[in-house]
């Protein structure tokens, strides 16, 4: 059985249909990316997972229990945590109390360790851990939101573009993270507009266009298809 599975989604932004009867599944330690173009459906098919977004029909299930009309809060607790496009740290605040909004659902005597692996994942954030979020670089923002989702100990990470606005040797970095996450276990939902990237740490992968998935197969298959290259790698 899959952790997750979408079946049928359809959502609407007023008259606009904005995704069509979408269906996939993600395994239990994979890799999954979703790519596409920018405007093809890829954050809003997350909004709808995370119950952000409502979908008219359809379904999604998370280990076997259908979550699609449950709200964001109730699903996190479930074991899903969403790192949203643009990162949205809380500006304001600092490193340490950016990561402990992340572990609201956590009991309190579990914080300490869970502080204690993220940091260590992510030493610049103990570095940084006294200075307000919104005075971090892009890159050490990108790893704050990373982090933060990880302090909730999530069975599926979803990333939401993350190599978004990040120097090439920045987007390097996160995406080693993201081999390391793989490597040590975790279920990841990856949604990037850098197919390349995203391909390179896929297990499987599926191709959004204007609202429905096109194409779907694993990393180095869709690497491979003459027309992903065409449409997504310049080749």
């Amino acid at each position: 059985m899959a952790m997750l599975e979408v079946k049928d989604i359809n959502v609407y932004y007023g008259l606009i249909h904005a995704l069509r009867d979408v269906s996939f599944e993600v395994n239990e330690g994979e890799v999954v990316a979703l790519i596409g173009a920018n405007g093809a459906g890829k954050t809003t098919t997350l909004h709808t997972i995370t119950g952000l977004l409502p979908s008219k029909g359809g379904t999604v299930t998370f280990e076997g229990r259908d979550i699609t009309r449950k709200p964001g809060h109730a699903i996190v607790r479930l074991g899903m945590s969403h790192v949203p496009e643009g990162r949205r740290v809380f500006a304001g605040l600092t490193v340490a109390e950016n990561l402990r909004m992340g572990a609201y659902t956590r009991p309190a005597g579990e914080i300490p360790e869970s502080l204690k692996m993220v940091y260590k994942r992510f030493p610049r954030l103990e570095e940084r851990k006294n200075q307000a979020a919104g005075t971090l670089s892009g890159g050490e923002q990108q790893m704050l939101a990373m982090g933060r989702a990880l302090m909730s100990k999530p069975k599926l990470l979803m990333l939401d573009e993350p190599s978004m606005g990040l120097a090439p040797i920045l987007v390097e970095q996160i995406f080693d993270i993201i081999r390391e996450l793989h490597a040590a276990g975790t279920t990841i939902l990856l949604v990037e507009q850098n197919a390349q990237a995203a391909l390179s740490v896929a297990d499987r992968a599926y191709v959004l266009e204007t609202g429905k998935i096109s194409l779907t197969g694993t990393g180095a298959e869709l690497m491979a298809s003459d027309a992903v290259r065409k449409a997504y790698l310049g080749g």
